[in-house]
């Protein structure tokens, strides 16, 4: 059975427009206090949000839906989603709230739960509280009794907490100092904490993207727009640049040349360091199947393992989950480092990288740069209707396709969960081969539809 509000990360759109209103959000909390209403003590949720104007409107809509259930709400003001997971956790409250679309413009935003054990929620919690959503017109979630609605309250050391705990991630026998970092917040919801994680292990930061004003959040800056990142990095003489999204749970990285470094060459210094030092569990990490088939044979070289799983970073945690890996992500610059967190944790995943170039003693350009990525071309296909990928004419093409591919390369044609769109990539040694394999795709999925 589909999903009617929640996608593959929340609740998101535009707000002010279905389904992100005030009253759906208020919905949101109604149905999801009612689901985690459980035993007789009192429950609490932790809500966390990024730094978008909308924020204001939505907490408060939550925070309503909530104690009008009976749960008592402890509001943290702009954190990164990862610390709003560790918050949930730690603080021993029954449910956690991000509100926040991630790296998508200020005019959008989005409603991320967490369940007590810092994780996102299953897919069977989100249809359970899809259908209370739609049965509260109806009564079917009961309000609290007068005396029984729930509190609100901010707390003060939230930040703090955070900071303690990403610091706590970093070897103890190691120090920042020497070391100049331009770090790029995106004017999102790690604009206070990152800096001054940063700052207190030694590093001389650089900081941009931290003066947030409800609309400038991913504005030309971020892990989606590198560029001002590595201007700063190479006009400041910086050894590094690390730059995150809006809500903090990916980062992209910028070597002292100014070249950008993606997710699965992060990945592979990660677990390179973690297997060095005997700490890589899974024998390998857990990848989507947009990595570059360059990264499945540098680990090989290694004698260790990559595992695919579908886009989409919960697909990677089940995975780590499932089989015991510690170390995941996709090549956006989500990493989940499950030694330390249940989530993608940009802040903490930059620690490790700044771990190994101090062990290194070596520049980024050195250290970070693990494999050479094989040639990889990335179309989309517009279509108006049916399921083109369904079609003899294009079953056909791709068949060709793959064994022209085979043992030189790799496909991966999928249609978008959000769009009607048909995604073809395909890698291999031989750009020219790949660039005709794509176009011959693209081409037999636009005549058949």
């Amino acid at each position: 059975m589909a999903r009617k509000y929640f996608g593959t990360d929340g609740i998101r759109g535009a707000t002010n427009a279905s389904p992100m209103t005030a009253e759906m959000a208020m919905k949101v909390g109604m149905a999801a206090g009612s689901w985690f209403l459980r035993g007789d003590h009192k429950h609490r949720v932790v809500i966390g949000k990024d730094t978008r104007l909308s924020g204001y409107m939505l907490e408060s809509a939550l925070v309503a839906g909530f104690t009008s259930v009976g749960m008592d709400v402890v509001m943290v003001g702009p954190m990164p989603t990862p610390a709003v997971a560790m918050l949930t956790q730690s603080m021993r409250a029954d449910l956690g709230v991000m509100i926040s679309a991630s790296h998508n413009p200020f005019a959008d935003n989005g409603i991320k739960l967490f369940g007590p054990d810092g994780y996102k929620l299953s897919d069977e919690a989100e249809m359970a509280i899809e259908a209370l959503i739609d049965g509260i017109e109806n009564g079917g979630v009961p309000l609290a009794a007068s005396a029984e609605i729930g509190r609100a309250r901010r707390i003060d050391d939230a930040q703090g907490r955070y900071i303690h705990f990403a610091k706590a991630t970093f070897p103890e026998d190691l120090r920042l100092d020497g070391l100049r970092v331009v770090l790029d917040c995106a004017n999102g919801a790690a604009y206070k904490v990152a800096p001054s994680a940063l700052w207190e292990l030694g590093a001389d930061v650089i900081a941009m993207g931290v003066t947030p004003n409800g609309t400038n959040i991913n504005d030309h800056v971020g892990s989606t727009a590198p560029t001002a990142c590595a201007e700063t990095v190479v006009a400041s003489g910086a050894h590094l640049g690390i730059a995150l999204d809006g809500d903090a749970d990916r980062l992209i990285v910028v070597d002292e040349t100014g070249r950008v470094i993606d997710g699965d060459q992060l990945m592979a210094t990660i677990a390179g360091g973690y297997a060095r030092a005997g700490r890589l569990r899974g024998g390998g990490l857990v990848a989507t199947v947009m990595s570059n088939l360059g990264l499945e044979r540098h680990m090989a070289a290694q004698g260790l393992g990559l595992i695919r799983t579908k886009v989409g970073d919960r697909h990677v945690l089940e995975a780590m989950r499932a089989d015991g890996y510690n170390v995941g992500g996709e090549q956006s610059g989500h990493i989940i480092l499950s030694d330390h967190g249940t989530t993608g944790d940009g802040l903490v995943a930059a620690l490790q990288i700044l771990a190994e170039l101090k062990r290194a003693g070596a520049p980024a350009s050195e250290v970070l740069h693990q494999f050479d990525p094989l040639p990889q071309l990335l179309k989309n296909v517009r279509f108006a209707g049916g399921k083109p990928l369904e079609m003899a004419a294009v079953r056909d093409c791709i068949a060709q396709a793959e064994a022209e591919l085979a043992g030189r390369g790799r496909l991966v044609i999928r249609p978008s969960g959000t769009e009607p769109v048909i995604r073809v990539m395909a890698e291999g040694d031989d750009a020219a081969q790949v660039e005709a394999v794509v176009d011959r795709i693209c081409d037999a999925v636009r005549a058949a539809v």
